[in-house]
């Protein structure tokens, strides 16, 4: 089995420091609206929106282990790796968590969340993403 690789490097390395914690999984999740720790939605996020969800335990729709040299129970899933290829790595330049492959930045404004289940209907959760939609497309 194949299994993507991804460095961190110092200046995330430190940044995350205060953010996640040895017990904590971590998932890269797109941040498009596409699966359940997205509020956002649009077609212009679509493949280029990345966040690191911070929770306390798997996800079956989030299976794919990443290799990483911090040894974070870090994860994604199938539909994320379509954007994700070789030499991926995650840096922290500027004030933003910048991600990028050998084609260069995929994401230059990762976000860091700590998951939370929603205490909203899905109607509400619905009108929100359709409102940040509009918003930022």
């Amino acid at each position: 089995m194949f299994m993507m690789e991804i460095k961190i490097k110092d200046a995330a390395k430190d940044y995350l420091a205060n953010k996640i914690s040895p017990d904590d999984v971590v998932l890269l999740a797109l941040d498009d609206g596409s699966n359940k720790f997205s509020n956002l939605g649009g077609s212009c996020t679509i493949g280029s929106k990345f966040q690191f969800v911070v929770t306390d335990q798997l996800d079956p729709e989030f299976d794919e282990p990443l290799e990483n040299n911090l040894n974070l129970k870090l994860y994604t899933g199938q539909p994320e790796l379509v954007y994700l290829t070789d030499g991926l790595n995650i840096d922290y330049k500027m004030g933003f968590l910048v991600l990028s492959d050998n084609s260069g930045i995929i994401d230059g404004a990762v976000s860091v969340t700590k998951y939370e289940a929603p205490e909203k209907t899905d109607a509400e959760l619905k009108e929100e993403m359709q409102t940040l939609g509009n918003q930022i497309c």
